[in-house]
């Protein structure tokens, strides 16, 4: 099952030939190496952004059979490192999704990618889920930023690797691999699949994603610690950092400050939870947010802007 999972994983470069050998003097950062995986019989290719570029961009797919595509990215998330490039192709192998959040700490896991470049291509490692709700800090370029409700397995990853699928022994991928600790061994992190599935379907479905947005930056509580020490009282629900100007949350009673508990009635404990439901609504529907504010709880109705 892992082998025939192999030959639904490509190979991805930000310049056309990825050359055949290690020894020409490019670097993996130079030829933009990396992974992807078939989602779709019909050409789309789940990634890393870092990995194709932002949406829009172009970048060059390389299938299991050697096959060449040049392909174009229909959708990518900054805050997911997740994108969704396109090529022109039918009837190809494609992934079988499992559900992220049934993981269990301990189950054996099995990474897919192109750890060092061509030669190494679509190398399988295993490990086990060593956590889970993971919470990250990345400083580049002075900026930092968080990457929340992780995947952490002591699967081999390697630069390459990112894009590339987490799986199960039955071939049922669990996750996005997408950055590796440097300066520990044995500590890589993938982005659960769920979070994902509904931008998927529809680009599948439809060959469209009309995505909607709250506009806010917000933190589970793990993440909210490293904002601020008075943070720590986020037990359950989401920490409303920041709310972007002129967005749908300006336009409401949210406060930053603000902890959400619940959308549309159902309990939220994490970032990629509330991502997840708001990837199935369209710009211009409502929902409703429980928040506490303090001693204080109550309702506020948002209409969803277009992102």
């Amino acid at each position: 099952m892992i082998e025939e999972t192999t030959k639904k994983v490509v190979g991805i470069s930000k310049l056309k030939s990825m050359g055949e050998s290690l020894l020409t003097g490019a670097n993996e950062e130079d030829l933009g190496l990396g992974s992807g995986v078939i989602v779709s019989s019909n050409g789309y290719i789940l990634s890393n952004e870092h990995v194709t570029g932002g949406k829009y961009s172009k970048c060059y797919i390389t299938l299991e059979d050697g096959q060449n595509y040049e392909g174009t990215v229909v959708w990518s998330d900054e805050d997911l490192d997740l994108s969704i490039t396109k090529i022109k192709a039918e009837n190809l192998p494609y992934i079988t999704f499992g559900n992220s959040k049934n993981i269990k700490i301990g189950e054996t896991v099995y990474a897919i990618g192109n750890p060092i470049g061509y030669e190494f291509r679509r190398t399988v490692t295993s490990g086990i889920i060593s956590a889970k709700n993971r919470t990250i800090k990345i400083e580049e370029q002075e900026k930092i930023s968080y990457m929340s409700n992780l995947i952490q397995t002591d699967a081999t990853i390697n630069p390459g690797n990112s894009g590339g699928p987490l799986i199960y022994a039955n071939g049922e991928m669990i996750g996005i691999n997408t950055v590796k600790i440097s300066s520990a061994e044995g500590i890589g992190f993938a982005v659960p699949i769920n979070v994902i599935k509904n931008v998927i379907q529809s680009f599948v479905e439809t060959n469209n994603f009309e995505e909607a947005t709250l506009g806010i930056y917000a933190y589970d509580g793990t993440a909210a610690r490293y904002l601020n020490e008075n943070t720590g009282r986020v037990k359950q629900g989401i920490y409303v950092n920041q709310i972007i100007q002129n967005s749908a949350a300006s336009r409401t009673e949210l406060k930053e400050g603000d902890i959400i508990t619940k959308v549309d009635g159902k309990q939220i404990a994490t970032v990629n939870e509330l991502r997840e439901y708001i990837f199935t609504k369209k710009p211009n529907e409502s929902i409703t947010l429980d928040i506490s504010r303090g001693k204080i709880t109550k309702q506020i109705n948002i209409i969803l802007d277009k992102k």
